[in-house]
C-alpha cells in the first residue's frame, strides 16, 4: 500500500492534499477523495494476501472517515482544533453567554409553538433562520481559525453550533412528525 504514497501518519488535510484551514475548496476535496478512493478500494486488492487486503480495508476506511470529517463544517472545525491541541469541551463546558442562552430558549419555544400548531410553514421559516445563523457562525469560525488563529474562541463557536445543530434536529423531527 505504501506504493500509492499514503502514510497513516498524515492528518486528513495532508491525506486529501488540501490546506489545513476551516475554509477549504470542496470541489478539490471531492476530486481528491475520488482519486484516493480509486487507489485504495478493497476490490483492487482481492488478489493479494489477507494482510494486504486488511491494510487496503484500513486505508479505505481512513479515506472515508477523513472525507466525512472534512466535508462537514462542524466536524472539520472540531478536527482542526484537535490538531492544534484544543478540545471543544462540548459535553463538559456548557457555559454560554446569557444572550445566546436566551436566544436558544426563544428558539425552543418557537419550535414547540409551531409544532403544537402543526404549522409546517412556520417550522420551515425557523429552519431557514437557523441555517442563516449557522452560516454566520461558520464565517466566525473561518475568522477565528484561518485568520486570527484564536482556537479558544473557535471552540466557543463550535459549542454554539452544537446547540444550534440540536435545534435543527428538533425542527427536522417536528417536520418529519407532521409529514407522517
Amino acid at each position: 500500500m505504501s506504493a500509492i504514497g499514503i502514510d497513516f501518519q498524515q492528518n486528513f488535510f495532508q491525506l486529501f492534499n488540501v490546506p489545513s484551514r476551516f475554509q477549504i475548496d470542496m470541489v478539490l476535496l471531492e476530486q481528491n477523495y475520488r482519486v484516493l478512493q480509486a487507489q485504495v478500494h478493497p476490490d483492487k486488492f482481492t488478489h493479494l494476501s489477507e494482510s494486504e487486503r486488511r491494510v487496503s480495508m484500513q486505508w479505505a476506511t481512513r479515506v472515508n472517515e477523513g472525507y466525512q470529517i472534512l466535508r462537514k463544517p462542524l466536524d472539520r472545525a472540531r478536527y482542526l482544533l484537535s490538531l492544534h491541541g484544543v478540545e471543544t469541551q462540548e459535553e463538559t463546558n456548557t457555559a454560554m453567554p446569557v444572550d445566546f442562552l436566551m436566544q436558544q430558549m426563544e428558539w425552543r419555544e418557537a419550535i414547540e409553538d409551531a409544532q403544537q400548531a402543526k404549522d409546517v410553514a412556520q417550522l420551515d421559516v425557523l429552519l431557514s433562520k437557523l441555517r442563516n445563523d449557522v452560516k454566520e457562525l461558520q464565517k466566525l469560525l473561518e475568522l477565528n481559525i484561518d485568520i486570527q488563529q484564536d482556537f479558544i474562541a473557535a471552540a466557543g463557536v463550535v459549542r454554539k453550533l452544537k446547540f444550534i445543530e440540536k435545534l435543527a434536529e428538533q425542527i427536522d423531527s417536528a417536520l418529519d412528525e407532521l409529514d407522517n
